[in-house]
């Protein structure tokens, strides 16, 4: 068998295990910097816009407050679920249980949950239903 050049990366050894599963380290002493910065701001009590306070605890300890807007929005309303205080895993889960019960699309964005369309009595209902105290902004 004629030898060829192997361009393949070693991807286990007897000495160090499986290679895939080490992270490299950050590249430079600023990225390092970068990731004990953001680890400090996940532990700060982060304010939403108009004064919404995020709150640990459980979903009967939280007051959800729902917002509709449609400003830049070509005059499309989007309900606005702001106030909780969930992981991005847990508010992703809860967005879509959300779109399903409205039968809309949404998305996260920045710890505020968006959902297409005016459905805050309908929103309302089903954190309700999950134990959330729920307040509606606006008429």
């Amino acid at each position: 068998m004629p030898t060829s050049q192997n361009n393949s990366k070693t991807v286990w050894s007897s000495d160090d295990g499986d290679l895939r599963k080490k992270q490299p380290p950050p590249a430079s002493p600023r990225e390092a910097s970068d990731l004990e910065s953001l680890e400090n701001i996940k532990n700060l009590d982060v304010e939403f816009g108009g004064g919404v306070r995020r709150t640990e605890g459980t979903p009967q300890q939280q007051t959800v407050y729902l917002h509709r807007e449609s400003k830049g929005r070509g005059g499309k309303a989007v309900t606005l679920i702001k106030g909780l205080a969930l992981s991005e895993g847990d508010l992703s889960a809860l967005a879509k249980k959300l779109k399903q019960a409205c039968g809309s699309g949404g998305t996260v964005k920045d710890g505020v949950i968006e959902i297409q369309g005016e459905h805050r009595e309908k929103i309302a209902d089903t954190l309700r239903k999950l134990g959330y105290k729920v307040k509606v902004a606006g008429g």
